[in-house]
């Protein structure tokens, strides 16, 4: 039984030997001066045989060499071929050389190389090229080498490994089938929000398949998709987008199997489209992010302040790669951001700008000189509060002291600012949770007046009493003119109305006198002397 199996196995090697024969001679050589015969390997090896003291792997094979050969029938019809070359030292006791290639999922395949007597008697010791491109290969595809003599030595072999080139070669991909993908080119068109895609240069007499997909490990399909007919004269198609993702890609490949594939990128730079989509859960009070595409990043929480300048909160970072991104036990306050950085770039997005979802607030009313400053909650939550002083010239401000304190449910709670300066501000921060904002509110009206208020105080006090010390020396005057004027009425009325008892002489009004008289230092001005003459004479001779 085992002798029949034998001789079944035997017939089969001679006819692949006699089917491998082919082509032999076109690709595989040997160095001019050197007769060669060449034919496919036997699959049985035969037992190696001791060597001579003098031969070993070094004094025979020289600068062995792999490579990548392609040999093209026409155009998008080539094939590649592993280059193999040997330089060999030739002795008497070489009768030739054997090749065998091995790949991954392939039996060994073997080819040989014989050398005739009389060219191997005239070559001895000389160097021999050998050189083979029999074995086709597949781009990408790693082999194992290894070159044996004729007959086969013990220990005197040459064993090397190779990985052919990808399809990224330009060559290749224009001319073998493997490899040929088709040019993609490309418009984009925002305001429709279009890719209008052509393609040239695709598998010849195969139709070809186009897509829209998100790529990732793999590229996963958005629902995009249309086959381009290989008897369209126009290749071309139109496709929608929502987003310009830097993940977002157009992939073709052509109609057979296990095509190899071409993508194209159009938005790949558009890094900024990522940082959208921030959510936030009130009941757990988590904020979530998930990437819509795959990205090396960090995210972190920061705290925006008025200069535009966002602030890192403490152990708030996450790194970033594919995965949903949950920051738990959130304050959610206007100036809550996140700050997500990917190399040396950093975009800041703050979910709850505009006060949207905001879970406390401060308010402040004026009332009687003073500030009053409550904290009004939609949530029952325990606060720290704390007055801080702002050094001139610097944002920072330095707390003095703080205390906490537990605010109801929509139960304005008053903070008691006695004590207050006009350079002191108040800083409140949620307690309860993991992330939460500091608020700061300075002051805008002081509890204690300034050096200055008072000045301005003082000087408007004196200019009253200056002015109520003027009006009334007005009055006094008014009211001493008054009576002056009623006496000298009283004095003239009654000159000019009394009676005339005797002749017309006893009312003389002296016209001799036309000039005022001083004398003595008295003005004695002009008037009518009636009665009384003898009075403004006695003043007179004084």
């Amino acid at each position: 039984m085992i002798l029949l199996a034998g001789l079944l196995l035997l017939h089969c090697c001679s006819s692949l030997t006699a089917g491998d024969n082919t082509g032999l001679e076109t690709c595989m050589r040997c160095s001019q001066g050197l007769h060669c015969k060449t034919k496919a390997g036997s699959l049985l090896p035969r037992p190696c045989e001791n060597p001579s003291e003098d031969l070993n792997t070094s004094t025979v094979f020289h600068n062995v060499s792999l490579s990548t050969v392609m040999k093209c029938a026409r155009r998008q019809k080539c094939s590649l071929q592993l280059g193999i070359k040997a330089i060999l030292q030739l002795t008497d006791s070489i009768h030739g050389v054997s090749i065998c290639t091995t790949t991954a999922g392939m039996m060994s395949r073997c080819k040989t190389l014989s050398f005739t007597r009389a060219s191997r008697e005239r070559m001895s010791g000389l160097q021999v090229e050998i050189e083979s491109n029999c074995t086709e290969v597949s781009p990408n595809q790693p082999v194992q080498v290894t070159v044996k003599t004729i007959p086969s030595y013990c220990g005197i072999t040459w064993t090397g490994s190779y990985i052919t080139p990808g399809c990224s070669h330009e060559d290749f991909r224009r001319n073998v089938p493997e490899c040929i993908t088709g040019r993609l080119s490309y418009e984009v068109k925002p305001d429709r929000k279009e890719l209008s895609v052509n393609v040239s240069d695709m598998l010849h007499d195969h139709n070809y398949h186009l897509r829209l997909c998100h790529k990732d490990f793999i590229c996963s399909g958005t629902g995009a998709y249309t086959l381009i007919k290989k008897e369209q004269p126009i290749k071309s198609a139109t496709f929608p987008y929502s987003r310009p993702l830097p993940c977002l890609c157009i992939e073709g490949w052509s109609a057979v199997m296990d095509a190899p594939r071409v993508q194209v990128c159009p938005f790949k730079d558009r890094i900024e489209e990522l940082w959208f989509g921030i959510t936030f859960d009130p009941l757990e009070e988590a904020l979530l992010w998930e990437p819509a595409c795959p990205i090396t990043a960090v995210a972190a929480l920061c705290q925006k302040r008025d200069d535009g300048v966002c602030v890192d909160l403490p152990q708030s970072s996450q790194n970033v790669t594919r995965e949903k991104i949950i920051f738990s036990k959130v304050d959610p306050h206007d100036q809550l951001c996140v700050k997500f950085t990917a190399g040396s770039e950093s975009w800041t997005k703050c979910p709850f700008a505009g006060g949207r979802i905001q879970a406390w607030q401060l308010v402040a009313t004026g009332r009687e000189g003073r500030e009053e400053v409550k904290i009004v909650s939609q949530i029952s939550a325990t606060f720290s509060v704390g007055l801080c002083v702002r050094s001139e010239g610097s944002p920072a401000c330095q707390t003095a002291e703080t205390h906490s304190m537990q605010v109801v449910k929509q139960k304005a709670v008053d903070l008691n600012l006695k004590g207050g300066l006009c350079n002191s501000c108040l800083q409140v921060k949620r307690l309860d949770v993991k992330y939460a904002a500091t608020v700061t509110h300075c002051l805008k009206q002081c509890n204690e007046s300034s050096p200055l208020s008072s000045d301005l105080t003082w000087v408007f006090v004196l200019a009253g009493v200056c002015l109520l010390g003027v009006i009334c020396v007005t009055l006094a005057l008014h009211v001493l003119l008054t009576v002056y004027r009623r006496r000298k009425q009283k004095r003239t009325g009654a000159c000019a109305c009394e009676k005339q008892i005797g002749p017309a002489s006893s009312c003389v009004v002296s016209v001799l006198q036309t000039q005022p008289v001083v004398h003595g230092g008295v003005f004695i001005p002009d008037s009518p002397q009636c009665g009384n003459n003898e009075k403004a004479n006695l003043l007179s001779k004084e």
